[in-house]
């Protein structure tokens, strides 16, 4: 029986292949809504992943990941937000792209707004990189300005690996914990996009640990039951100040990274992926979104018409209610 996934995906960014946003034209885009009208939208980082890791590490996992989403359900993949918001202890490292929170969210707002204008208004916002309390931002501002029907969420894929990132201290395959272009993270790389990786360059860090005892405090990324206290929750509290105390840009011992260690966990979060877009567009077939009267209280022929479908007779295009974005 052949498998469902294709791993490593093949990369389909600058192909024609009828997956991303980007690479077709109107007309194709229009016919593809018809049988499946989600978008995942993937958002990674650029940041140094040490010697061995390519920069656009946290991108590239989670575009592959979309393609083979959208191969086997028929949904579409925007071209990937290449640069991200980054907690304090990321800035200062060579490599490393900050991008201002403020300025993050109100860029993915606009992106929301300008796919949602497109006809593309379920969209799953795909992340790859440690700024899960960020995106949520942009997905409340979009709705709070606008208030029109849309189904929008975030997914990180750490919490989708199905316990899949576990060392073996807890039953899993792994000989340490998740933290930053380490072992965890650079076999999930290896799965999907092996020609990203330098195995020759790979080298393994030192964990410094923290000012603090951790257990029953300090949660590290990824963690499916965690303590209080999640990695982007505090500062000072870790020994985790990446430009003074890890300059070779990784947290771990990436040495003993491999593909076959990931692979279970990557297929998990493509089956629930796939549940997900299957579930949505259940709950919402071709066109269809939440009920006008159980979503927002915006009534008359302003909201009616933008609510229509782009281009057709008495359509009005999103920004009629409000620009900026």
């Amino acid at each position: 029986m052949a498998a469902k996934w294709n791993l490593p995906p093949s990369g389909d960014m600058d192909k024609a292949t009828g997956i991303y946003y980007q690479n077709m034209n109107m007309k194709e885009l229009a016919e593809r809504r018809k049988t499946n009208d989600v978008l995942i939208v993937p958002i990674g980082s650029t940041e140094t992943h040490g010697p061995g890791q390519a920069l656009g590490e946290d991108t590239f996992l989670v575009t592959r990941m979309a393609e083979e989403v959208a191969r086997v359900t028929g949904c579409t993949v925007a071209q990937p937000l290449w640069y991200g918001a980054h907690p304090y202890h990321h800035l200062g490292m060579p490599g490393t792209i900050v991008i201002p929170d403020d300025v993050f969210i109100a860029y993915i707002e606009a992106m929301i707004a300008g796919f949602w204008n497109a006809g593309f208004r379920k969209q799953i916002l795909l992340n790859g990189h440690g700024q899960e309390w960020v995106i949520p931002g942009a997905i409340h501002n979009f709705t709070k300005k606008y208030q029109v029907p849309a189904v929008l969420t975030e997914v990180h894929w750490w919490y989708a690996t199905g316990g899949n990132l576990k060392t073996k201290e807890y039953g899993g395959v792994f000989d340490t914990p998740l933290y930053h272009a380490c072992e965890v993270e650079c076999s999930y790389l290896l799965a999907v996009a092996p020609e990203m990786v330098k195995t020759e360059n790979l080298v393994d860090v030192e964990i410094t640990g923290s000012y603090i005892k951790a257990e029953g405090n300090l949660a590290g990324p990824g963690d499916q039951t965690p303590p209080p206290l999640r990695y982007w929750m505090h500062e000072g509290l870790v020994r985790n100040y990446e430009a003074q105390m890890y300059p070779e840009g990784n947290l771990g011992p990436s040495t003993r990274a491999s593909a076959e260690k990931a692979r279970p966990g990557v297929e998990s979060v493509l089956d629930y992926l796939e549940k997900l877009v299957t579930d949505i567009m259940e709950a919402f077939p071709p066109g269809q979104l939440p009920p006008l009267d159980e979503f927002t209280q915006r009534r008359g022929e302003a909201i009616d018409a933008v609510m229509k479908e782009p281009g057709t007779k008495g359509w009005r295009h999103l920004y009629t209610i409000c620009w900026p974005p």
